[in-house]
Formats: C-alpha cells, structure tokens, sequence
C-alpha cells in the first residue's frame, strides 16, 4: 500500500469519532501534493451543509489528533472543509444516496469522441455505474475507466 494511501487510511480512522461526535459525516480524506506542498484534506458534511465553524471545530479536534499521533512524515497543510456543490460519488454510501440524482461522469479515454457524460443514476455496483440519458438511453461505465463522478450541477 502506498504511503499516501496509508495516510488517508490512517487520518480516516482518527477522524471519524470526531465527526460522528459532531453530527458530521466524513465524506472523504485524501493527501494529495500539489505545486510544491502536501495537503491533508477531510470533507465533512451534514443535512442542510457545513459552516465554518464546524469546519473549524473538527480541524482543531484533528490537528491535536495528528500532532499526538504525528505518523505523517512530510510537512503538510491540513485543511477541512465542505465537499462544495460538486461533491465527488467515491463510496458505496455516495452512490446510494444519490440514485436518482443527475451526476456528471468524466472518463479517462474517450468513449465515442466524448470524455464528459452527464445522465440520471440509475445503478451502480462495485465495478461499475450506469446512467441514462433523457431520451431514455442507458450507459455503462466501469469505474477503473472514470476519472471522476460527482453531483451535477447547473447555474
């Protein structure tokens, strides 16, 4: 397993009494480098959205968790947050929740000329998440080929 794997894995496990003691839902934990800096990131939700406050709470709660525990070899930014109104589908749970829902879909080759596709969920298993369109069509796409599935939304 990867070493940013393990952090994710591991900062997962912390966080998750924190936000369960909240009310909060972890939606998601991931250590990504980018430019010239890691960033710890966890996204919390909960009915009706998250503020800053409940960000700021978890973020101290976590922040004394991960100096306690200090398993995090480079030095990193933490940052908690909302998953914002295009809340990526990575779990079991996200797809439940969202059957139904109009989700966007962005494929790593193109299939058919197009990368983006963007249809009603209508199922999903662990391998792969179908959609249909709104003339009644149906797609299938595995998930090792998606680069990313979130919410779809329109201004």
């Amino acid at each position: 397993m990867a070493k940013k794997e393990i952090y994710e894995q591991k900062t997962e496990a912390l966080l998750m009494p924190v936000v369960e003691k909240h009310g909060f839902e972890l939606v998601d934990v991931e250590y990504v480098k980018e430019g010239a800096n890691w960033y710890l990131r966890a996204y919390i939700d909960k009915p009706g959205g998250i503020a800053v406050d409940d960000c700021e709470v978890v973020s101290r709660e976590l922040s004394d968790l991960l100096d306690e525990k200090d398993y995090i070899e480079d030095s990193y930014i933490l940052e908690v947050s909302s998953p914002g109104l295009g809340r990526p589908l990575k779990k079991e749970k996200d797809f439940q929740r969202s059957l139904g829902e109009e989700i966007e879909i962005r494929t790593y080759r193109a299939i058919d000329r197009q990368k983006e596709f963007v249809g009603i969920l209508t199922d999903y298993d662990k391998t792969s998440v179908t959609i249909e369109y709104e003339d009644g069509e149906k797609m299938t796409f595995e998930k090792s080929d998606i680069a990313l599935c979130r919410l779809a939304f329109d201004f």
